[in-house]
Parts: C-alpha cells; structure tokens; sequence
C-alpha cells in the first residue's frame, strides 16, 4: 500500500502544479466533476478493466472513453459550458492516466494481498 499511497501523493502535487500552470480552477464545481469523471473511468475502464483484467481490448477501452469524453463536452455545449480548450484536454489526459495507474496498482495490490493469505 506505500506504492499507491505514494502514487497518490506524487499525483496530488503533479495536479497542483499542472491547474497551476494551465490556470485551471481545481476548486470549480465543474471542474471536480470533469476531473472525478475522467479519474473515475481512467480507474475502472483502463486501469482494472485493461490492464490488470484484461477483460476489455486497449481500442474498445479508448473508444469507450472516447464516447464519454464526447457525451460530456456534449452536455457542457448545451449548457453553455466553455469546456473544451487544449489546458483542458491535457488535464483530463492527466486524470485518466493517473487513475488508470491507481487503478492498476491498487487492485494488484488488493488481489496480491489475498492470495497471499
């Protein structure tokens, strides 16, 4: 559990220093939400679903997340949401590779730990 916490941490200053510099609000309520969104799916689809159960391809995977990010920049259109700028898309390629990451790391973790005992 060190290496995900590690992770976790390293990744936590990593996000700081990428809304600071791309000066992206890491307190706005849509901006919680894109990121827990794009954190969420890189956790469960590429993180657990690829590359730890490889019960889902790489392509199907980036397609389905292509859908969603798609859907969601969707949704933000008609609300009158500005949501799609490069700052944006960069950060929510970070998201998803660092949940993918803690993802993958932690059900190894989890899954070692049991067969262990």
């Amino acid at each position: 559990m060190k290496l995900v916490s590690l992770v976790i941490i390293i990744g936590f200053i990593l996000l700081y220093f990428i809304d600071s510099a791309f000066k992206v609000s890491m307190f706005d309520l849509e901006t919680l939400i894109h990121s827990g969104m794009r954190f969420l799916a890189g956790f469960l689809v590429l993180g657990i679903g690829v590359f730890y159960a490889h019960q889902i391809k790489l392509k199907y995977a980036v397609g389905l997340l292509l859908l969603l990010a798609i859907g969601d920049d969707i949704w933000d259109y008609t609300r009158n949401i500005d949501s799609f700028s490069f700052e944006i898309l960069l950060h929510s390629l970070y998201m998803l590779a660092w949940g993918a990451l803690i993802g993958y790391l932690l059900i190894k973790q989890l899954m070692n730990g049991t067969r262990g005992s």
